[in-house]
């Protein structure tokens, strides 16, 4: 079973061990429709690892072994991985994840908390970059998806399950406001 973790702190406030780091990287994609900016938000499917599914932003592992259920080395931090490697990973996961073609605007942050697999505890980096929607794949969203919407940012900020990408999407709707204004 996984779970996230706000803090890195134990039940009684000692520092608790860490057994490794995870890197990933993600999007927080919007699309203009009729003067109106929808985001996208997802729901996970159920699985073994993650039994409760959560509304979130489409994010993923930077590389994967075993076929997929993994990380592999560059997600292990035991190799660094490129710029170019981020955001292609970001990419990839909207569009695994998201059901959508989209193209990057700007990075918006590096986020970092914690979570607990199979009862080992990871600190987990999430590189998150600013999408805008190309098009819909016709073949829709890969299994890890169950469901996916696209509301208005108070809405979306609503169905986000976890604060910390709550907190992600309000950068990224800070940074979409700077970049439509340096365009006016």
């Amino acid at each position: 079973m996984a779970k996230k973790e706000e803090r890195g702190k134990g039940r009684r406030g000692g520092i608790k061990k860490i057994d490794g780091r995870h890197f990933s990287s993600g999007g927080v994609v919007f699309k203009k429709e009729k003067a109106k900016t929808l985001w996208l938000v997802t729901k996970s499917s159920v699985s073994k690892d993650f039994p409760e599914a959560v509304w979130r932003l489409p994010k993923g592992m930077l590389d994967d072994e075993g076929k997929g259920f993994a990380p592999g080395p560059m997600a292990r931090g035991e190799i660094k991985a490129t710029e170019e490697v981020i955001r292609e990973t970001a990419l990839r996961e909207v569009e695994e994840e998201g059901g959508v073609v989209a193209e990057i605007v700007s990075k918006i942050e590096t986020v970092k908390y914690f979570i607990t697999v199979a009862g080992k505890r990871y600190m987990k980096f999430v590189t998150f970059y600013l999408m805008e929607r190309q098009r819909d794949l016709p073949e829709g969203f890969g299994h890890e998806t169950s469901e996916i919407t696209w509301l208005p940012f108070e809405k979306a900020r609503e169905k986000i399950t976890y604060d910390g990408e709550r907190r992600v999407l309000d950068s990224a709707k800070e940074v979409l406001e700077k970049e439509q204004r340096k365009q006016n």
